[in-house]
């Protein structure tokens, strides 16, 4: 009956599993897995009910005689025994106890009225209690010692008990331990697709990251970047405008699973923006190291631009490879972005405000972290991220191409391209250059860009930045940078 029981519930619950993966296709990896637990299961309910059968015929059948039949009797007769015992305690006492009882036969025997016929009628009930105390007592030690010939009967259906589980609880581990082996080596030998993502994205250190999935860019920088590239670059306030919560969470999951529909969401360039920042606020570690917060910091106190210059470019070189590469293909495409300020307002000012705090953060826990994040938004981290994107040819020379009539669009030289040769041409180009091992964007995706007008770099006896926020002329939607103590309050609500 147990094992008719336990065979119609794992019945249910592989219907119930079965029909969970229907939906999926055919060669997902989840399916096969759920196909397999479905197989292995069903193997365990067998198991399980051999099992069940066994220990009813050795075990359960043999004890349910004992507990039906001889415990039973057994406790009956103990009882009676302890009734009789308590009746003839108390006639014993009614008797006079200065009477021995060897004399009871020469009382019996005389004629005798009133107290004595009495005393006669208790010594009576007395003996006919012991008696009856006798005979219980009789079958109660023969009932016990019967119990006692089959006790080690008794006592080895207990050890089969034990040796029936052991023996259903090995079989399953062994059957469990070779399948599971055989499922892992099968999940391990699907070759995932290049650049595909291989587990999760967001919140992993990026070095694992960018072993798992074997490429020299994170993967949401990647993405991101390329989205941007064809439909961000004059989108008002990149970066800085919040999208759509549930959008950037879309796409934060589809980076997650590793596939990416790009034309889903090119149409929204905020999305893409917040999804860009979130992976960067999320990563474990700062794309600019803990290890370097304090030298940034040093570096970006220098007066003379040339000094300043030569700092950064000496922590620039202190950074892991990993995090470099990342770093430099982030602000190529921030240095791409800010030629387009007079269209998307978005100064090389501007961006470092509102991504300053997602590439640079000290090394805190708990609710103090947020508060130094958002302090981090101050001049010190505007002062650092601002001349990264103004001189990025500069601070990353492999990143720029030494020959001035040519134009890199995402890492492939093009021959330049007359302004009216071409239609759909940009008013300005695409990144001059990106690092090593980035696939490049197919050419019928990408708009043609025009050759490269190099920003004229301002001389040392002007601040820092200037020649930038003049070329910009008015800007009414964005105020022009405060004062250092009042850029704290007035910083963007989106810099989280």
């Amino acid at each position: 009956m147990y094992a008719c029981l336990y065979l119609n519930l794992f019945s249910l619950h592989d219907v119930s599993m079965a029909e969970s993966f229907k939906d999926f296709d055919g060669d997902s990896t989840i399916r096969k897995v759920l196909e397999m637990c479905c197989f292995m299961q069903n193997l365990l309910a067998q198991t399980l009910a051999d099992f069940e059968m066994k220990l009813e015929k050795d075990v359960l059948e043999p004890l349910n005689k004992l507990s039906e039949e001889d415990l039973p009797e057994i406790l009956k007769n103990k009882r009676q025994f302890a009734k009789l015992t308590t009746d003839w305690n108390n006639a014993r006492t009614l008797c006079k106890p200065e009477l021995p009882l060897i004399f009871s036969r020469i009382f019996r025997s005389q004629t005798s009225t009133g107290p004595q016929a009495k005393q006669d009628g208790l010594r009576e009930e007395m003996e006919e209690a012991w008696k009856r105390l006798e005979t219980i007592k009789d079958q109660y030690s023969a009932d016990l010692y019967h119990f006692a010939t089959k006790e080690d009967e008794y006592a080895s259906y207990f050890t089969r008990l034990l040796e029936l589980q052991a023996e259903y609880h090995k079989a399953a581990y062994e059957f469990l331990e070779k399948n599971i082996t055989e499922l892992k080596e099968s999940h391990s030998q699907t070759e995932p697709q290049l650049g595909a993502s291989t587990g999760k994205v967001y919140g992993e250190p990026l070095l694992s990251h960018l072993k798992s999935c074997n490429q020299e860019i994170a993967l949401p920088i990647q993405e991101c970047v390329n989205m941007l590239l064809r439909t961000g670059l004059r989108e008002e306030g990149l970066f800085r405008l919040a999208a759509a919560a549930s959008m950037v969470k879309k796409l934060k999951f589809s980076l997650d699973s590793g596939t990416v529909d790009q034309a889903e969401f090119n149409a929204d360039p905020h999305a893409v923006a917040g999804a860009l920042k979130s992976y960067l606020r999320e990563l474990p570690e700062p794309l600019m190291t803990f290890e370097l917060y304090n030298d940034w910091f040093k570096a970006a106190g220098e007066k003379e631009l040339e000094d300043k210059l030569e700092k950064l470019r000496a922590v620039l070189q202190k950074l892991p490879s990993e995090n470099y590469n990342n770093l430099r293909y982030l602000i190529q495409f921030l240095a791409c972005l800010s030629e387009q300020q007079a269209v998307n307002r978005m100064t090389p000012s501007n961006i470092a405000i509102v991504l300053g705090p997602n590439l640079l953060w000290p090394r805190t826990e708990g609710e103090t972290s947020l508060l130094d994040m958002a302090s981090a938004s101050s001049v010190q981290v505007v002062t650092i991220i601002e001349p990264l994107i103004q001189y990025s040819k500069t601070l990353f020379p492999e990143g720029t191409s030494n020959n001035k009539d040519s134009v890199i669009i995402y890492g492939k030289p093009k021959a330049p391209v007359a302004p009216s040769s071409q239609a759909g041409i940009l008013p300005t180009p695409l990144p001059r250059s990106f690092p090593a091992g980035v696939h490049a964007v197919p050419e019928a995706e990408l708009q043609v860009a025009t050759k490269p007008q190099a920003l004229p770099s301002p001389p040392a006896s002007v601040p820092e930045g200037a020649s930038q926020r003049k070329a910009l002329g008015k800007r009414p939607k964005v105020p022009p940078p405060l004062p250092p103590q009042q850029l704290t309050k007035a910083l963007p609500s989106s810099a989280e």
